[in-house]
């Protein structure tokens, strides 16, 4: 079947129309999505299931910062729009880019099981943070990795590096920068292993919140699509999620606030909370650490921590 329908094609086609962007990594998140949603359905048929595909604000700012434009929500707005006007039954979202606060109306009904959340460090050669030159350019468009960057290698350069997955490999080729940051749960998912690729520890550079996550939005009202859903969510991703972004909310975080976060369920089934907040040049990393069952309770708690300590000013 052709997977992609444009407007009203999609609702006359398919029962059930998935929105995202369309990236060739949102729309490996989405083909994914698809293939869990026609599995968990008995009585849905292979064209039953349409993707439809946004150009988000996100999408077309690509001479600024993110920063500068406004922040989260830059790649959810037009998608989140579709879903309340019935043009999309469901939306397929990487939890990273999510804002905290969604519009009434819709939920997060399903999160997938979640991809390795680690950055990579991508150069010429496998740099690690320790070895990469003295004064060397780096391109990111991330405020938490040039923050943490700078925390620890106040020497080098950094540039602004937008673009999906290709647009950054293709820079690294033509010498715009030494060396630029990936999550491995992209590469992972679009099946590519540059060389070059030194997987960053936690404990080198601490994730986005959220960042590996697949988030499924639905409408609160559509009751029949939520129990189906409900098959799909992966519940220790659900519970690191959560935590992670009750750190968030409490922080009001925006694209303005290098925020990390990272939580992992150990061997017991106990919840570690690891968390920072930076400085866009680094200048001052604050960080904290949280460890229990109550992992909502946990990111509020570390949140309001890491509030109090950098004070109004830091926000």
């Amino acid at each position: 079947m052709t997977e992609q329908y444009q407007g009203k094609a999609a609702q006359e086609r398919a029962s059930i129309v998935i929105g995202t962007r369309g990236s060739p990594l949102a729309l490996a998140q989405a083909r994914e999505t698809r293939s869990r949603l026609l599995a968990t359905i008995s009585t849905l048929a292979d064209n039953d299931v349409a993707i439809q595909t946004y150009k988000t604000t996100g999408d077309r700012i690509q001479d600024r910062s993110l920063a500068d434009s406004g922040g989260k929500g830059l790649f959810t707005k037009e998608i989140e729009d579709a879903l309340l006007a019935g043009e999309i039954d469901l939306a397929v979202h990487s939890m990273k880019d999510m804002p905290t606060r969604l519009p009434d109306g819709l939920i997060m009904a399903a999160y997938l099981p979640r991809e390795d959340p680690r950055d990579v460090l991508l150069g010429a050669r496998p740099w690690t943070l320790q070895t990469l030159p003295q004064g060397a350019v780096v391109g990111t468009s991330s405020l938490r990795r040039k923050a943490l960057l700078l925390a620890r290698r106040p020497d080098l350069q950094v540039i602004e590096f937008r673009g999906n997955v290709e647009t950054r490999l293709r820079k690294l080729q033509e010498g715009v920068a030494a060396a630029t940051f990936l999550a491995r749960a992209g590469l992972n998912r679009l099946g590519i292993t540059p060389s070059g690729l030194h997987i960053l520890s936690p404990e080198e550079m601490l994730p986005a919140v959220a960042q590996g996550a697949i988030g499924i939005e639905c409408r609160a009202s559509d009751t029949s699509l939520l129990r189906h859903l409900a098959k799909l969510d992966d519940a220790p991703t659900r519970r690191r999620v959560e935590a992670e972004r009750s750190l968030l909310a409490v922080l009001d975080g925006s694209c303005r606030t290098p925020i990390a976060a990272l939580a992992e369920i150990d061997a017991t089934g106990s919840l570690r909370l690891r968390a920072a907040i930076a400085k866009p040049d680094g200048s001052v990393l604050l960080e904290t650490e949280r460890q229990g069952d109550d992992g909502v309770a946990m990111g509020a708690d570390a949140g309001a921590e890491l509030r109090a300590r950098g004070g109004a000013d830091f926000f």
